[in-house]
């Protein structure tokens, strides 16, 4: 006890300033109501009984969900749009550590902490889907079911899930003020990074070979051989365009905090975007030719001629080739402003995709669809806002945008 109390005003004061931000609670309580928090505020009490009714009363009070039409919005976004926006981490890590491109270094640890949450919020949503939610271990522990894509999915979220973690672990460390412990995460940086590759390129192909399950289900246009191939590639331009779109906003919101924001990073934040809006384009001219690829495979030049066809048409074209061009013209007039529009752009265009192929174009034969449910798009909000909240009490706190003053330059 006296050793406690001895002990308790460093720990009182290592709360004071690294939780609270160096105020005391009230100046804190205080200075939490600006106009987004009251925003956020509203929207989680407003779906908060929802969450309640989802868990108590089951799927079916919350959702259209059927066996006809399985999927809704908390897999159709939460799942396949979330996860490949949150490829942020492995291609920023790989673009960094493993192929040698330094002057991104910044963009890495902002990178790696958006994939952690997109993953960890992927899980959540997950969670939600699952008729039994508590049985989301079994895979794991319990039912080796090694020929389902799901069981492949599971683990590879799981694993990876982990390594972004351990790769985001030298500024928590940094954070808390242990030196050992982040000596001992840079250390393993490498290896986290190559494994964390790894995985990716297994789980994100993977939710495209789940659709190979279903090909008198999905569309022909969207259903491909290459469909893992597609969710591959595609989730490598949403990775770059979500780091564009990520270093924007919190270089907006951060703006003028020297504390939270590094001014030298911030100055070379217009160049690094244009170098990610060249590597943008070209990833995004690639996908274009492989979509007429699986298009020429299946011979379904016919099919471009239907209701169903100009939506494809529109796809591809409105959400692929047309910011393929915006990316390279903005590279070549060197202009940082539309490469960041873009870059959300190219965001809407994935969720157009990947809410197309697990949810419009399934099961597109029915005669009667039902998509999702008013509390359910309610449901999606509050998680997607308890998510901004949680990447901003984060990037508030930890050397995530600026280098630690203890570690500078020793990253």
């Amino acid at each position: 006890m006296a050793e406690y109390a001895e002990r308790r005003p460093a720990i009182q004061s290592w709360v004071r300033e690294r939780i609270f931000l160096g105020l005391s609670i009230k100046e804190y309580l205080r200075g939490l109501i600006k106009p987004f928090n009251i925003v956020a505020a509203i929207i989680i009490l407003i779906g908060l009984p929802f969450v309640v009714m989802r868990f108590t009363q089951g799927l079916g009070a919350v959702t259209h969900a059927s066996q006809d039409q399985p999927w809704g919005l908390f897999l159709g976004w939460g799942l396949f749009t979330g996860v490949p926006l949150a490829a942020t981490g492995y291609i920023m890590a790989s673009a960094v550590y493993l192929f040698g491109l330094k002057d991104y270094h910044s963009l890495v640890r902002p990178a790696v902490l958006t994939g952690f949450i997109g993953y960890l919020f992927a899980v959540i949503f997950l969670l939600f889907d699952l008729g039994r939610p508590w049985r989301l271990p079994y895979p794991m522990t319990v039912s080796f079911g090694t020929t389902s894509v799901l069981f492949l999915v599971g683990w590879h979220v799981a694993l990876y899930l982990s390594t972004q973690f351990v790769e985001f672990c030298p500024a928590v460390f940094e954070w808390i003020g242990s030196d050992r412990f982040r000596r001992w995460a840079l250390g393993v940086t490498i290896g986290a990074t190559i494994f964390g590759v790894i995985l990716s390129t297994l789980h994100q192909s993977a939710l495209g070979a789940l659709f190979l399950l279903a090909p008198g289900k999905l569309h022909p246009l969207w259903y491909s051989e290459y469909i893992p191939v597609f969710f591959f590639i595609s989730s490598i331009f949403a990775g770059l365009s979500m780091a564009i779109a990520e270093s924007t906003v919190s270089r907006r919101a951060l703006r003028g905090r020297t504390d939270r924001m590094d001014p030298v990073r911030a100055a070379n934040f217009d160049r690094l975007t244009i170098g990610l809006g060249r590597a943008a384009a070209l990833v995004l001219l690639t996908y274009f030719c492989l979509k007429w690829v699986g298009v020429a495979h299946g011979n379904h030049w016919d099919l471009l001629n239907t209701s169903w066809g100009h939506w494809f048409l529109a796809e591809v074209f409105g959400f692929v080739l047309a910011p393929c061009f915006l990316f390279a013209y903005g590279v070549r007039n060197r202009s940082a402003r539309l490469i960041r529009f873009t870059a959300f752009f190219t965001i809407l265009g994935v969720a157009v995709n990947r809410l197309t192929v697990s949810m419009i174009a399934l099961n597109w034969k029915l005669p009667h669809r039902e998509f999702f449910h008013f509390r359910e798009l309610i449901l999606v909000i509050t998680i997607i806002t308890v998510e901004i909240l949680v990447y901003r009490w984060i990037v508030n706190r930890l050397p995530v945008h600026r280098e630690h003053p203890d570690y500078g330059g020793a990253h």
